[in-house]
């Protein structure tokens, strides 16, 4: 895992010791990135990464000129994890990280009043977590008209094209990875 551009570019994250966490590829993050390069403006932008993992995905987003960037975790491992990298390429105080199941974290962010530009969705394949947080953030005010939410299921999984006003607008699919991008509509 390395970070493709920005401050960062070509440092090398650590890795997690267990098969718990699925980092996103480096193959499928370039494309991904290069997507987003239309959709969003990195420059100050707010960060949401819910089951962060490695912080990955986060942490390429601070290194293109995010603001600042959650992430959000519920294992001890994985936030630890996180936290390394952060230091390892010199991004700290632009993290912050939740440890919490998914939804717990996302509660606590509403009622702080937080609300994100762009939104990393990467759980577990084929538990059905996916649904769940997409549903509840179509529900929650963590979201705004400009937002874009990306969540990274298996190829396999079906997940609805809508919740409420968060539609579906992009599908890639990568292998045995499917890249879900969704935005909330008026």
């Amino acid at each position: 895992m390395r970070i493709i551009s920005g401050s960062a570019r070509g440092r090398r994250l650590l890795a997690p010791t267990n098969q718990r966490v699925r980092p996103t590829a480096d193959r499928v993050k370039e494309s991904l990135f290069n997507i987003l390069a239309g959709l969003v403006d990195f420059p100050g932008c707010r960060v949401l990464d819910i089951f962060a993992g490695t912080g990955n995905l986060g942490i390429e987003s601070l290194s293109r000129g995010a603001g600042v960037a959650v992430f959000v975790d519920s294992h001890r491992d994985s936030t630890l994890l996180i936290r390394k990298n952060l230091t390892l390429v010199g991004l700290e105080a632009l993290g912050r990280i939740v440890e919490r199941e998914a939804l717990v974290a996302l509660g606590i962010l509403e009622k702080e009043g937080e609300a994100f530009d762009l939104v990393f969705l990467d759980p577990p394949y084929a538990q059905g977590l996916a649904e769940k947080t997409l549903r509840y953030l179509a529900g929650s005010s963590l979201l705004h008209a400009g937002s874009v939410v990306m969540a990274e299921v298996s190829g396999r999984e079906e997940v609805p094209d809508a919740y409420g006003t968060l539609v579906q607008f992009d599908r890639r699919i990568y292998g045995d990875t499917a890249l879900l991008f969704y935005s909330l509509v008026e």
